[in-house]
C-alpha cells in the first residue's frame, strides 16, 4: 500500500481510502469484517458522514478495540454555529470515540459557503470543536468548482474532497493547486456514481494522478475492498488502448448524467429520479429491456409522472437538465 501525507493536516494515509456511503445498506454486524480486512491492507483512512444515516454509528460499533488503527473523517451539512456544534457531538458519540480526525462542511452552494463564514456560521462551532481537541482538522466537500475555488482561498482548509474520474475532469487544474498550497485532495466519484463498470481502469486512472492524495470508493463487501485494492496498488501506466477506452466511455456518457448523490430529492410528486436514471442505463447501454421495464413499472411513480415545476434541477450540483432527461427516460420506457 502507498501512503500519502494528507495536506497541511501532516497524516500519513493509504492511497486508498474507504468509501462509509454504502454500509447503509448491509447490518451493522457486517461492518466489522471489512474494517479488519482494511487493517490487514494498510488502509487507514475511513470516510462517513452525518447524512449517511446509520453510518457513522455502524463505523462506530465496528472501530471498537481498533479505532486507533484509522484516520477518521466525517461530515455534517449544518451551516450555523449550532447546528455544527450539535452535529459534532453526535458525531462523537456515533463513532464512539473521543476525536475525529478530519471534519468536514459537507457540499455547502456558495450561499450556504458564505453562511458557514459569516458570524454565527459553522465555521465558529468547528474552530471552538478544534481548540478543545474534538476535531482535529476541517476540510470542505464541494461538487462546484466555484465552491472548491472559495475553499482553496481560505486559510483554515486543510483538506477538499471533489469529484474526479474519467469523466469528470473539470477539476484538474484546482486539483494542482491544492497540491501547490499543501491542501489535501480527496477523490469522491471515482466510479462517477456507477457510470463507469470498469472498476480497474477507473481507480488506475485516478491514482496515476499524483495531485490526489486518496481516492474514497464506497464499499460494503469484502470482495469490492479486494477489487478496489488491486486496482490502486496496480501501477500498470495506463495503455494506449486503454486511453482509447477512455475517449470511448467519454463520448458515450457525455456530461449528461446522473452520479446518484440524491441532491435532487424530494421530488414534488414522488418520482425516485436517481432510480429512473439507473434503469434507464440498463435499458439503453445494456439492452436488458425486459429486466429493466419489470422494475422500472414497479414504481409507484415512473418518470412521466413529472409535473416539470423544476424544484429537483434547483438543487441538481451539476446542474443536469432533469425534467428534458426524463422525458427521455419516459419515452424510452414507452410510458
Amino acid at each position: 500500500m502507498e501512503y500519502r501525507i494528507l495536506g497541511k493536516t501532516g497524516l500519513k494515509i493509504s492511497r486508498l481510502g474507504f468509501g462509509g456511503i454504502p454500509i447503509q445498506r448491509i447490518e451493522s454486524a457486517d461492518t466489522r469484517p471489512l474494517m479488519l480486512q482494511l487493517i490487514e491492507n494498510g488502509v487507514n483512512f475511513i470516510d462517513t458522514a452525518r447524512a449517511y444515516t446509520v453510518s457513522e454509528s455502524y463505523l462506530g460499533e465496528a472501530l471498537e478495540g481498533i479505532r486507533d488503527r484509522f484516520v477518521l473523517a466525517t461530515k455534517s451539512m449544518s451551516r450555523d454555529k449550532e447546528s455544527m456544534a450539535r452535529d459534532i457531538q453526535i458525531s462523537l458519540g456515533n463513532l464512539r470515540t473521543d476525536y475525529i480526525d478530519l471534519y468536514q462542511v459537507h457540499n455547502p452552494s456558495v450561499q450556504q459557503f458564505q453562511q458557514v463564514l459569516a458570524p454565527g456560521g459553522a465555521l465558529e462551532a468547528l474552530l471552538e470543536a478544534k481548540e478543545a481537541g474534538k476535531i482535529r482538522h476541517i476540510g470542505v466537500t464541494a461538487h462546484s468548482n466555484e465552491v472548491f475555488q472559495m475553499a482553496l482561498e481560505q486559510p483554515w482548509v486543510e483538506t477538499i474532497m471533489f469529484p474526479y474520474n474519467l469523466v469528470e475532469t473539470q477539476g484538474e487544474e484546482l486539483m494542482r493547486k491544492c497540491t501547490q498550497q499543501n491542501v489535501g485532495f480527496i477523490c469522491m466519484k471515482p466510479l462517477a456514481g456507477g457510470a463507469l463498470e470498469d472498476v480497474s481502469l477507473a481507480l488506475r486512472f485516478i491514482a496515476a494522478n499524483p495531485d490526489v492524495t486518496v481516492v474514497i470508493p464506497g464499499m460494503a463487501t469484502e470482495s469490492e475492498i479486494s477489487q478496489n485494492l488491486e486496482a490502486v496498488c496496480d501501477n500498470r501506466p495506463i495503455t494506449a488502448e486503454e486511453n482509447h477506452k477512455i475517449q470511448a466511455i467519454r463520448k458515450e456518457l457525455g456530461t449528461t448524467f446522473c452520479r446518484r448523490c440524491n441532491y435532487c430529492a424530494p421530488c414534488s410528486v414522488g418520482i425516485d429520479i436517481p432510480s429512473m436514471f439507473i434503469l434507464n442505463g440498463y435499458l439503453t447501454r445494456y439492452g436488458l429491456v425486459d429486466w429493466a421495464k419489470s422494475r422500472y413499472f414497479t414504481h409507484a411513480h415512473t418518470a412521466s409522472a413529472c409535473i416539470e415545476c423544476g424544484a429537483c434541477e434547483e438543487r441538481c450540483p451539476y446542474q443536469l437538465p432533469i425534467r428534458d432527461m426524463l422525458k427521455q427516460v419516459a419515452k424510452g420506457f414507452g410510458g
